[in-house]
């Protein structure tokens, strides 16, 4: 049964990789029912590294939005539920996807993210906030090596974020598809948005001119990499 809900998977960009480029943090903040919506910034994969939240706040004092963060080492509240759910949007920072993974499933994260999606609250977030949404991702949380991750789940299928970002990449991931190691999916470029409403992918989007996503798939020994349709957002 498809889900109400939507997610928004960055393979780079937004408000720490592009300062002065406002637009897929717009994208993101638009889908939102609500005028001033709610964003809840959860920094997890970075170990809730402080510079990163003060840059959050930084960037949402510009736009139209009321900010917060959800900090696992100093929680807000010990009803994570209805802090959770009384957001518009939350919005995964980047950072090591494995250990975002465990502390989530440790404080119920997924259980609880789960259900704000299905309640339409929309999901957002870059790189390990990309990935983790889908059954596998492309991770480097172990040192010397891009490997695939078992994830979430909510979205069908892989996702390598980063894919012309970091030159190792793109041929870890055709060569993980290529030989069975990890499933189909979705390649996106620094600057690019994987826009699913439930688990549909709705659109793609960009905040750089030639920036692309791709669907990757194994093709007898090898894999075929397949441009997808994307639309630039315009100047910032």
């Amino acid at each position: 049964m498809e889900k109400r809900g939507q997610i928004v998977a960055m393979g780079g960009g937004g408000f720490s990789m592009e300062p002065d480029n406002p637009l897929l943090d717009r994208y993101v903040l638009n889908l939102a029912a609500a005028s001033r919506p709610r964003i809840c910034f959860v920094p997890t994969a970075s170990g809730d590294a402080d510079g990163y939240i003060v840059n959050f706040y930084a960037a949402m004092a510009r736009l139209e939005c009321r900010p917060c963060h959800l900090s696992l080492f100093r929680p807000p509240t010990a009803d994570l539920q209805s802090f959770v759910l009384d957001q518009d949007i939350i919005y995964v920072g980047g950072g090591n996807t494995k250990s975002l993974l465990a502390l989530w499933r440790e404080w119920r994260l997924d259980v609880i993210f789960r259900e704000a999606w299905g309640r339409g609250i929309v999901l957002a977030g870059i790189s390990a906030g990309s990935i983790c949404w889908f059954e596998q991702g492309v991770t480097d949380s172990i040192p010397g090596a891009l490997t695939p991750l078992k994830c979430l789940g909510f979205l069908e299928g892989s996702n390598c974020p980063h894919y012309d970002g970091e030159p190792l990449r793109r041929p870890a991931y055709q060569r993980l598809v290529s030989e069975g190691l990890i499933a189909d999916g979705y390649a996106a470029d620094d600057g690019v948005a994987l826009h699913f409403v439930g688990n549909r992918l709705e659109r793609i989007v960009s905040s750089r001119p030639h920036a692309r996503a791709y669907w990757l798939e194994r093709a007898g020994a090898g894999v075929q990499e397949t441009p997808l349709v994307t639309t630039y957002l315009g100047p910032p």
